[in-house]
């Protein structure tokens, strides 16, 4: 019980040390007052996804050409009692991308659009209009953009997005930054492109981490942030404190049975 008790303690010490090596973001950026990046960030443009939702508005000079091109805007009214309601502000309906990458379009039906890019989408839509309105315009937003961000966060869960233009530093602040059991330097970036998965690791130790093409993010990513050897330790620790807690209950129980059994 003795060497036991000391494995525990030196185990717990390792743990508490930590080395803060690996903890500062972007270290080969130069210490010097000021530093210009000799790269450009890459901004890859989100595709649209089965389950998708898509608000899309078509105006034109004439208001009343348009009427037909777009959702009806609704109110929701729900019971308080027999007599009296409470009506929701009026919201314009969203568009929902079904299973098979299809959206229906008022007057225009059916169009697939998953796996296209909001520009390309909105010149297919500028197409499809054209015989109908004269320059029209069109404005499209994501009204269920969100990213996923778990493990060594301060705050892991699931976040939506109000635009679709996020980066992985605003997605980690947004979760309350790493903590300092996080692995900086193997960060775990999951995707989804054209029905089919990607994996990133990238390196926030470096820089080229900013002008990676995966700095800006896309609608249902998921950023995992690995634990350090000192996490796991710390948790294999807590075990090893259980099983001892456990085994010396077991032990005086014994000892107390036996004692009585001998009397």
């Amino acid at each position: 019980m003795k060497k036991l008790f000391c494995a525990l303690c030196v185990s717990v010490l390792i743990a508490s040390c930590a080395s803060n090596k690996n903890i500062p973001y972007f270290q080969d950026i130069p210490q010097t007052a000021r530093h210009v990046s000799d790269t450009t960030l890459i901004q890859s443009e989100t595709r649209i996804c089965s389950g998708d939702l898509l608000s899309i508005t078509v105006s034109a000079l004439d208001p009343t050409a348009v009427i037909p091109f777009n959702m009806p805007v609704v109110a929701y009214a729900s019971p308080v009692s027999e007599q009296a309601y409470i009506s929701a502000t009026p919201t314009m309906q969203g568009y929902i991308v079904d299973a098979r990458g299809n959206i229906t379009f008022p007057v225009l039906g059916d169009l697939k659009v998953v796996g296209l890019k909001r520009s390309e989408l909105l010149t297919l839509l500028k197409q499809k209009l054209l015989p109908y309105l004269k320059d029209p315009v069109i404005t499209l937003q994501f009204l269920n953009y969100k990213i996923t961000i778990m493990g060594e966060v301060a705050h892991p869960g699931t976040y939506t997005i109000p635009n679709e233009r996020v980066t992985i530093l605003q997605a980690l602040g947004m979760a309350g930054d790493m903590t300092v059991f996080g692995k900086r330097n193997n960060v775990l970036l999951i995707r989804e492109n054209e029905g089919k998965k990607e994996y990133i690791r990238l390196d926030f130790n470096k820089v080229s981490s900013i002008s990676s093409s995966y700095y800006y993010l896309q609608q249902n990513d998921v950023l995992y942030v690995e634990p350090n050897k000192t996490r796991i330790i710390s948790a294999e620790t807590q075990n090893a404190s259980l099983y001892i807690s456990i085994i010396s209950t077991i032990v005086t129980a014994a000892a107390v049975v036996f004692s009585l059994v001998k009397k």
